[in-house]
């Protein structure tokens, strides 16, 4: 087997209400990968389910791995069962809760895991399991943080009614128009994450449902997070006992809360990916292009101040109203930089950058004054154009080393080590 490790402390698990955590390792080593299995009152297909699953982990799956059962207030034989499959499976490992929510049940088990990657998938396991390693390695190499199956990606072969269809593209079609999600299948039962992502992400997850998948993944598009979409082979459960109505109105109720909340939750940029960042050439043409738009701006600032005010202070007030907007637009669209993140450092560079181009262009102003003090508006604006164009080489230059040098490095992949077992 390859188990893997991230560098990560591991404190005790937190107390989410189950009656044990069971945290039991693969082996000797502790699991690359936890997937877990969300159950509510499954008693007739869980044995089943769990003996295959176990059977394709242990034949085709190249990493260690672990199942862990998380039952959520089943009334059947559902957690006995579970109890019973733990005890005769090695690799399996069950949780009880006292409370229903399938988020509540993710939430539980992922908090107490030591995987490196937590994943889960449904108990009929509807997506075929061979998708489960183009998952989980996007993650393992560090090229992403979360990973979803989709069944409305290219490539993907999907069995199920009208009905379903219909109701999943509606869904995901109005969480693009009113959330701005870039990823295709929010609720397909099949998705993983990277264990330190999990743990800054899960706090923020206020649902405990069926929207708790959705959350989870418009909160980590918020944080500049990469997630990865796998086509999946998928087949409809026709026992499904999923309540459409009731769980299609608290999905609205979540989409209006996140909505709501958009501007309101600070969430930390965990990962900046250097994929992100444009090549020098599109950084100097988009530096090009934003300052021309902030020439043109100063310019117009300057020539309404100018008529009230000296040309020293019409030329400080229009820099520094036009610096603000500078750097932030620099910074989102020049060096691709996203979240909140070193922001205080970043404005600090734009206003030393001001502070150079304050100094070039009332350089200037000082200059035309002594050389030519009958000089016209037209001249002197003139002037100005020229010296800020200084200035601007001077700002990219500043911006560029601070933005770009300065980010701090990606995490490190977790690492494969070949064992005998």
């Amino acid at each position: 087997m390859l188990p893997g490790s991230m560098d990560r402390a591991i404190g005790p698990a937190p107390s989410c209400g189950s009656r044990r955590t069971g945290i039991e390792r693969v082996g000797r080593h502790r699991p690359v990968v936890d997937v877990v299995v969300p159950v509510f009152n499954e008693e007739e297909q869980l044995a089943a389910s769990i003996r295959r699953f176990r059977r394709y982990l242990d034949t085709r799956f190249p990493l260690a791995a672990r199942i862990t059962i998380a039952d959520n207030a089943s009334t059947d034989s559902t957690w006995w069962i579970a109890q019973r499959l733990e005890a005769e499976l090695e690799g399996v490992r069950s949780i009880h809760l006292d409370e229903k929510g399938r988020g509540r049940a993710l939430r539980a088990a992922w908090s107490a895991s030591d995987a490196a990657i937590l994943a889960y998938t449904d108990v009929d396991l509807s997506t075929d399991l061979d998708a489960l390693l183009p998952l989980v390695a996007p993650l393992l190499s560090g090229h992403s943080e979360v990973a979803i199956g989709s069944r409305l990606a290219p490539g993907s072969s999907v069995t199920r009614g009208l009905k379903r269809e219909v109701i999943s593209r509606c869904y995901n079609t109005l969480l693009r128009t009113l959330l701005g999600t870039r990823f295709r299948d929010a609720q397909c039962g099949f998705k993983a994450i990277r264990f330190d992502v999990a743990r800054r992400l899960l706090p923020l997850v206020i649902d405990d449902a069926w929207f708790f998948d959705t959350e989870l993944l418009v909160l980590a598009q918020r944080a500049g997070l990469r997630i990865h979409e796998v086509p999946v082979d998928w087949v409809d459960d026709p026992d499904s006992r999923v309540d459409i109505q009731a769980t299609a109105l608290a999905d609205l109720r979540g989409i209006w809360r996140l909505m709501w909340t958009r501007t309101r939750v600070v969430i930390p940029a965990l990962v900046r990916h250097d994929a992100g960042v444009p090549s020098a050439a599109s950084q100097a043409r988009r530096f090009a292009a934003i300052g021309v738009v902030s020439t043109l701006a100063y310019l117009a600032i300057y020539s309404l101040l100018r008529t009230a005010t000296t040309a020293v202070a019409a030329n400080a007030i229009a820099l520094i109203v036009t610096a603000v907007g500078n750097t932030a637009a620099n910074r989102r669209l020049t060096f691709g930089v996203r979240g909140r993140e070193s922001l205080g450092r970043h404005h600090l560079a734009g206003l030393v950058a001001l502070g150079l181009a304050l100094s070039i262009t009332s350089a200037s102003v000082a200059l035309l004054g002594a050389v030519a003090p009958a000089s016209g508006g037209v001249v002197e604006l003139a002037a100005l154009a020229a010296a800020n164009g200084v200035a601007t080489l001077a700002r990219f230059q500043v911006l560029r080393w601070v933005l770009v040098s300065g980010r701090h490095p990606r995490p490190a992949p977790a690492q494969l080590q070949r064992t005998v077992s």
